[in-house]
């Protein structure tokens, strides 16, 4: 019965820092200049329906099965039009690995980008600052 509640008990921590780790890592990337916004997985759209609030949508945290302390980190973008792609998912890269890393303590081994869509950046009109 022990073993048991030590494997509930673990379950439970790692998929809390699961969702600590992915708001960073959402923060981080969203600080990015022409990233729009992050794109949620099919699960987190259902759960956000279903009224659950999720933290760091559009990021998927994978915790190595040899080291607790790895991590593995994917981000799903959605850019502005005219940005150079590459350069946005570099930088995103680049700043997701590091936040994550100075904020948790924990060794981020990678950082995907998928981008998942390209979006027109709007342009703000005198009439609609003046509302």
């Amino acid at each position: 019965m022990n073993g048991i509640t030590e494997i509930a008990t673990i379950k439970g921590d790692r998929s809390m820092t699961q969702g600590f780790v992915a708001q960073y890592a959402a923060e981080a990337a969203l600080q990015i200049e022409g990233v729009h916004e992050l794109k949620p997985s099919f699960v987190v759209a259902l759960k956000e329906k279903a009224g659950v609030v999720h933290e760091g949508k559009g990021v998927r945290v994978v915790f190595s099965d040899n080291r607790k302390e790895v991590v593995y980190i994917t981000i799903y973008p959605i850019i502005y039009y005219g940005m150079v792609i590459p350069e946005v998912a570099w930088n995103i890269q680049d700043k997701v690995k590091k936040d994550v890393e100075r904020f948790t303590g924990l060794d981020v081994e990678s950082v995907d980008v998928y981008v998942c869509g390209i979006v027109e950046k709007k342009e703000v009109t005198e009439s609609e600052e003046e509302v």
